[in-house]
């Protein structure tokens, strides 16, 4: 766990890139979240650490919750999950694993399925099982899939790729009498505050 200096580093770092990644100046960002630029910069530089309500004010500005900002709890700015860790899932012939660790304001999940012959990964009943405003993006691996969107058909062959709603009722059909293989992406696009 992270000391109390260290914590003011982190939070500091993590200030600055994400306001790299969108573009604002320090003006700009003490505008979006009425912290003054002399403080936005202290907090940058790792020389304070930010109130609770300052920190909540900087993610409102940067479009983010406080735990995204913050995310102290990780330790570490890269997350490894080892094949041997990750639980494989199967319904009927749909069998698939999360390979995306499962941490506390994650903005994205990827994960790999295996599709058995003439098998489905649900039906067009089915309500939506992704958050609003997510997003997907499915890569075929081996072997073809129907994606079903909504009532609508898109036959994708091996290296295809589609990208699409991910809070449209969808499901993955496979058409085929072999297994098929693909990779699913859902994020959850933030959103400016």
């Amino acid at each position: 766990m992270p000391t109390a200096l260290d914590a003011a580093d982190v939070v500091g770092r993590r200030v600055r890139i994400l306001r790299e990644a969108r573009g604002l100046s320090l003006r700009e960002l003490a505008q979006r979240s009425a912290v003054s630029a002399p403080m936005l910069s202290q907090v940058e530089r790792g020389e304070t650490s930010p109130t609770i309500t300052v920190a909540s004010k900087i993610a409102l500005g940067l479009g983010v919750s406080l735990s995204q900002l913050v995310r102290l709890d990780e330790g570490q700015f890269v997350s490894v999950v080892r094949r041997g860790d990750r639980r494989p899932q199967r319904r009927g012939a749909h069998r698939w694993e999360e390979v995306t660790p499962a941490l506390p304001g994650q903005r994205v999940s990827v994960s790999t399925h295996v599709l058995g012959a003439r098998g489905r990964t649900g039906g067009p009943d089915d309500p939506p099982i992704h958050a609003p405003g997510s997003r997907e993006v499915v890569y075929v691996s081996d072997g073809r899939i129907r994606l079903v969107i909504d009532g609508e058909h898109y036959d994708l062959a091996e290296g295809d790729s589609a990208s699409f709603d991910a809070d449209l009722p969808h499901h993955f059909e496979n058409p085929d009498r072999t297994e098929t293989s693909f990779v699913a992406v859902v994020t959850a696009g933030l959103r400016e505050a």
